[in-house]
């Protein structure tokens, strides 16, 4: 089950070429899963020789992912071996979160000490770019390491279309409830997905429309597919891989499966802004690569919000969210 993007449909050496007739509604149909529909056992005949290797990118996440690797260890690495590699990126935690996911059973790496001649990026993209130089899996998955409520046969559908059908690539879609002040609002959560990835999506590429959750955290692909492609250093990795992979490998390569309900803790609007101008960013630097928008100067890299000061006025809050991009991870092995 490997992809070679010079045999598949729609690719021309490594560029993606239009494939007429498939519209957004027929992947849609034929490419979304359920991840209910999948049990560990079948997958562990399915996988075969196949590794497969999950990975935890973690900051400070230490109220929840000692609970989520002792559930993943004990259900997909001892009772039913369909993990074969379960790896927490620590990305320079405060806490101790490298700690307590280590005592839950995880292999645990310190993202600055890998590949450090290479310096460091700040951000998520980073951790997960870097996770691909430790794992060996054939087939690499990552999830998010502050989920509530956290169910393994999540991870079970995350890896059912990759082990029983010829993808590249599969992206996990849920509803996500948005907690608030007296209650919670079913679906309510994807603020940043609805407000600027979405409409983005729809206008620059619209063959992406049909995920659910471009954004998400819960992902997997094959290796080579991932190796292939760069990672952008922050919160705009997600969208950067859609795209990236896409324009690479066609969207027939592509999957969702629905993996039901995704509880986590809702991130404020200031932070949520910061992920936004990072999303955009990634918009912005992939249109200029494809040729469809011409730069006449580097978009500003600081992002300025506003908090009240002890004295009732407005204090700027200044971020440094400089757009930051790692080579594709095969090149990087290819320099030795």
């Amino acid at each position: 089950m490997s992809v070679d993007p010079k045999v598949r449909p729609g690719v021309t050496s490594g560029r993606r070429v239009p494939q007429p007739g498939l519209s957004v509604e027929d992947w849609f149909a034929a490419r979304t899963y359920r991840g209910a529909d999948y049990a560990a056992e079948e997958l562990v005949a399915a996988k075969g020789a196949h590794r497969v290797s999950l990975v935890l990118p973690a900051r400070n996440e230490r109220e929840t992912v000692g609970v989520m690797v002792a559930a993943i260890r004990a259900v997909l690495v001892e009772r039913v071996p369909l993990i074969d590699e379960l790896v927490v990126i620590d990305s320079d935690s405060t806490d101790d979160t490298a700690a307590v996911a280590r005592a839950a059973g995880a292999e645990v790496h310190a993202q600055a000490d890998i590949l450090p001649e290479l310096g460091a990026v700040p951000g998520k993209g980073e951790a997960l770019w870097k996770s691909l130089a430790v794992t060996t899996g054939d087939i690499v998955g990552f999830i998010d390491s502050d989920l509530h409520e956290f169910d393994p046969q999540l991870v079970v559908g995350l890896f059912g279309p990759m082990l029983t059908e010829d993808l590249a690539f599969v992206k996990g879609c849920y509803e996500r409830p948005l907690s608030v002040v007296g209650g919670v609002v079913p679906g309510g959560g994807g603020r940043v997905t609805e407000l600027v990835a979405r409409p983005l999506i729809n206008l620059f590429w619209p063959e992406l429309a049909g995920f659910v959750q471009p954004l998400a955290g819960e992902y997997a692909g094959r290796r080579e597919v991932l190796e292939s492609v760069p990672f952008v250093g922050g919160y705009g990795v997600e969208i950067g891989l859609l795209i990236d992979l896409v324009e690479r490998y066609g969207l027939d390569s592509l999957g969702q499966v629905d993996l039901a309900v995704r509880k986590h803790r809702n991130a404020p609007d200031a932070a949520l802004a910061r992920m936004a101008m990072q999303i955009q960013r990634t918009v912005h630097e992939r249109l200029v690569q494809q040729g469809r928008i011409v730069a006449r100067e580097v978009p500003g890299g600081v992002f300025v919000q506003y908090a009240r000061d002890p004295d009732g006025g407005f204090l700027p809050v200044c971020s440094d969210l400089a757009h930051h991009e790692r080579p594709p991870m095969s090149q990087v092995r290819a320099r030795g």
